[in-house]
């Protein structure tokens, strides 16, 4: 088991987003639910924490009511080895959210997600000072990341 547990707080979504985390990821699986009872602070029957797994890392989805919202000041990083793996997750999380830019996300729950190519950490880290500044700013313009752009910038076409 691991150590920190990442808790999402939703007003009355947790089971429903858990179920849609685990269907945008391959290796993912809801592994246990808690209910309210009846007398408790939610609807008998309604899920109080889901609890799933996401690639090996598990996450909490809480139904805590509508006292707080999320924000980009937290997002998660999904590194992505080719392009057709960017659209995928792209396409699949900014259904009923919103595109924002530098890969960023929110998805319908307002959860920020950050899709990006395991190549631009190559291209800004890369041996050409030139080339990585040139790659920065190619990113700076898109909302998705395209890996044959990045390249070209940081390569000077």
């Amino acid at each position: 088991m691991q150590k920190i547990t990442p808790c999402l707080w939703f007003d009355n979504q947790a089971e429903e987003a858990a179920e849609y985390y685990v269907s945008v990821f391959d290796n993912a699986s809801i592994t246990s639910v808690s209910r309210f009872g009846e007398g408790g602070p939610g609807p008998a029957g309604q899920a109080v924490v889901v609890e799933f797994e996401i690639e090996g890392q598990t996450f909490q989805a809480l139904n805590g009511g509508p006292a707080f919202s999320f924000s980009e000041a937290v997002s998660f990083v999904v590194d992505c080895g080719s392009q057709e793996e960017v659209d995928r997750y792209w396409n699949s999380l900014t259904e009923g959210g919103s595109e924002s830019q530098c890969g960023w996300l929110k998805d319908r729950y307002g959860v920020s997600w950050q899709i990006v190519p395991k190549v631009l950490s190559q291209l800004i880290n890369g041996p050409d000072p030139a080339g990585a500044q040139r790659a920065v700013q190619a990113m700076l313009g898109m909302q998705k990341l395209e890996i044959a752009e990045l390249r070209r910038a940081y390569d000077g076409g």
